[in-house]
């Protein structure tokens, strides 16, 4: 059914979220709980959220390609996740204690994602992430990291490095600085990262080969999500795989976006290359809080062994394994269909926001596989690395999200969408028109 407030691209005034957002902020630093929620262009609080839909305590209704910011692949408020957490509330919520879930868990996974020999979960990303680089400095000997510019690997301190840095600061592009993300960081930690360009071989290789001796493991994002959404290019991570197997370092795959997103077996099936350790989040309980370290047996048996620690009060959480069993069943079960249909559905949107602007005249490059995907106001044919998107118009990209929001349509606020199978091409094509109607007075 059309949605009037969408269609018409009209809305009720934000009367009740102006005085929550006066509220919050004489009780939460910037008025939010997380700094990816800080500056938007105007207090839009939601009261529910259901399918593709987001309603704010006004009223007003949003298509929602934010989908919690990935996690909601299966839409908001699915039918199979909110049957499965109520029932395991109401059978307890934490019990420090081994449960049949997390083994249907661990299970789901490993059948799943090709290089998942064992699992482990946590809670979020970030700590799943420094789990990881843990087991592969106890599994190496090695204490050096090789982290990608503008990736992003959680907020800690370890991790919070070159993600978006100003590019007069970041060094050569062949060799970048590692510069903190934000006051306060441990700056020892940056001693400890050798930061390489995206998708460019010949400076990873050089890179490798001056440090590679000290180099515990090489991480990235397969797909770039957090700068854009940008693809290796061809080749790219199959001589990564290669070149850091010979330098004797492990490979470990953030998929926290990508996982159970791009594929039933995340970007490992996409790309056909599979690393030594690989971390999940987001999209793997379909909303709620969990992560996963899977990998090699011969890396995660330094758990089983007692030499690497990995400990956590919530890992495993009764409440969480039940929304993954859930989300991870569905997946499996309807992956041959739901997952090209999100392809199609992000494919059908992204060649209307390109005829779009090039109907109103305004350069932008629409570029992803569809079930996530990047808009960038650039006349450049491609984006390929952190300072190609650092060169792209952000401000511009902002101004758009704005306008999106005042219209009903809720992006990610630097131009990433999300797609789930709630939409529908009805969402895609409203979508669509609101775009074209906000481009043509662009």
């Amino acid at each position: 059914m059309t949605n009037p407030t969408v269609a018409a691209g009209t809305r009720t005034p934000l009367r009740r979220g102006a005085e929550l957002a006066e509220r919050a902020s004489r009780v939460l630093p910037a008025g939010v709980s997380s700094d990816a929620r800080r500056g938007l262009p105007e207090p839009v609080y939601v009261d529910h959220a259901r399918g593709a839909r987001l309603t704010d305590v006004d009223g007003n209704d949003y298509v929602d390609y934010v989908l919690g910011q990935g996690p909601m692949i299966l839409g908001h408020s699915a039918p199979e996740v909110v049957e499965a957490v109520t029932r395991q509330v109401a059978r307890g919520q934490a019990y420090a204690g081994q449960h049949p879930l997390e083994v249907e868990a661990a299970e789901l996974v490993q059948a799943m994602v090709p290089g998942a020999d064992l699992v482990r979960f946590n809670t979020v990303g970030s700590e799943a992430v420094i789990g990881a680089w843990r087991l592969a400095r106890g599994f190496t000997g090695r204490q050096k990291i090789l982290k990608f510019e503008g990736h992003y690997h959680g907020w800690l301190d370890a991790a919070l490095w070159s993600l978006h840095p100003p590019v007069d600061a970041a060094g050569p592009a062949l060799a970048p600085v590692a510069v903190a993300a934000s006051g306060g960081q441990q700056a020892s930690a940056g001693a400890d990262l050798v930061i390489a360009p995206w998708n460019d071989l010949a400076a990873f290789t050089a890179l490798l080969t001056r440090h590679g001796e000290d180099i515990a493991a090489v991480v990235m994002e397969p797909l770039l999500c957090n700068t854009g959404c940008i693809a290796p290019v061809p080749g790219f991570l199959e001589a990564v795989r290669d070149l850091t197997a010979e330098a004797g370092a492990l490979l470990i795959f953030d998929e926290v976006i990508t996982g159970f997103r791009l594929a039933p077996g995340g970007a490992q099936e996409w790309f056909g290359v599979v690393p030594d350790l690989a971390v999940y989040g987001k999209a793997i309980a379909g909303g709620l809080p969990v992560a996963a370290i899977a990998g090699r047996a011969e890396v995660m048996d330094q758990i089983t062994a007692g030499t690497v620690g990995h400990a956590g009060t919530f890992n495993s959480n009764p409440v969480g394994m039940a929304a993954t069993v859930a989300t991870l069943t569905r997946l499996r079960r309807d992956g041959d269909e739901l997952f090209p249909r999100l392809r199609a559905l992000g494919g059908r949107l992204m060649d209307g926001l390109r005829e779009a602007a090039a109907d109103a005249g305004v350069p932008m490059l629409v570029d992803g596989p569809g079930p996530v995907f990047q808009t960038y106001l650039t006349s450049a044919d491609a984006v390929l690395n952190y300072r190609d998107f650092a060169a792209t118009d952000r401000a511009d990209m902002a101004r758009l999200h704005a306008a999106l929001l005042r219209r009903g349509v809720n992006i990610v606020p630097r131009g990433l969408w999300f797609l789930s199978a709630a939409h529908t091409e009805s969402d895609v094509d409203q979508t669509v028109e609101i775009v074209a109607d906000i481009l043509r007075t662009w």
